[in-house]
């Protein structure tokens, strides 16, 4: 088992943040990383800020504006993380869109991935069937997980299908919207998280967008393996810098253990 696959079949309740690489300052990603190692963060998906980011809300969209514009790329990026295992026991996953991925090159992108111990992608407009054609073997061959996501649209038939051909998690989207920090879950989500739950899945699923404070959290690890904090902690992070402090009182506040 990889340090994903482990993760989810050994921890419940998996906390899992999400911020952009290179915010709020360039050099900011392996500052924030270690705080988040210490504090006990069960996993991280770091961001690679784009241009156009569809499914992303005003926050993390900043952010990646942000980001772009103090000088972080994938080379950048890469470079950052290079010795990242020296220090970093937890799972890492990079999260963004295909197009810097595919302008990078996606076999050297996927290489460099497990070069430097990144465990899994997530890709959101990455279609599934053309990563089954073009990409999968890549993937598995290099041991990077790509991560799909579902949503309250998505068909049974789909959902099991994604399960089937998933390694690490799948990312169950909570809400047909953007990111963003909501006040709490709708009776319409937990009806929905009650449906894929009864599908009897065999991949773990955390839930993300609109996870942002301990209630929330701990609802949604009632139907899930975890759930995983975006905007909230990418607020925290533009009024607080790569505080250590700032980043364990965080997590403190909201993880179950």
């Amino acid at each position: 088992m990889n340090r994903l696959q482990k993760l989810l079949k050994e921890q419940k309740d998996i906390f899992s943040v999400y911020y952009t690489a290179g915010y709020p300052n360039l050099n900011d990603t392996m500052p924030v990383l270690n705080a988040l190692q210490k504090s006990g963060t069960h996993l991280v998906e770091l961001g690679m800020p784009f241009s156009d980011p569809l499914a992303d809300g005003p926050t993390i969209q900043k952010s990646s504006e942000q980001a772009l514009e103090n000088g972080m790329s994938l080379k950048v990026l890469f470079e950052q993380i290079k010795d990242m295992r020296s220090s970093i026991d937890m799972p890492i996953v990079l999260m963004g869109y295909f197009n810097p991925v595919f302008k990078y090159g996606v076999e050297a992108f996927v290489k460099k991935c497990s070069e430097v111990g990144v465990d899994g992608v997530i890709l959101p407009d990455l279609p599934f069937d053309e990563y089954q054609d073009n990409y999968q073997d890549l993937f598995e061959q290099n041991g990077i997980s790509n991560i799909f996501l579902i949503t309250p649209q998505t068909p049974d038939e789909r959902i099991k299908l994604i399960d089937d051909n998933s390694n690490g998690f799948i990312y169950m989207v909570s809400s047909a919207s953007v990111t963003g920090a909501k006040k709490g879950l709708s009776d319409e989500q937990i009806t929905y998280f009650n449906r894929v739950n009864n599908l009897g899945l065999s991949t773990g699923r955390l839930i993300g967008f609109g996870i942002s404070n301990k209630e929330t959290f701990q609802t949604a690890c009632d139907f899930a393996s975890g759930a995983i904090i975006g905007s909230a902690f990418v607020k925290l992070l533009d009024e607080n810098g790569a505080s250590e402090k700032a980043i364990a009182d965080f997590v403190k506040n909201i993880k179950n253990n």
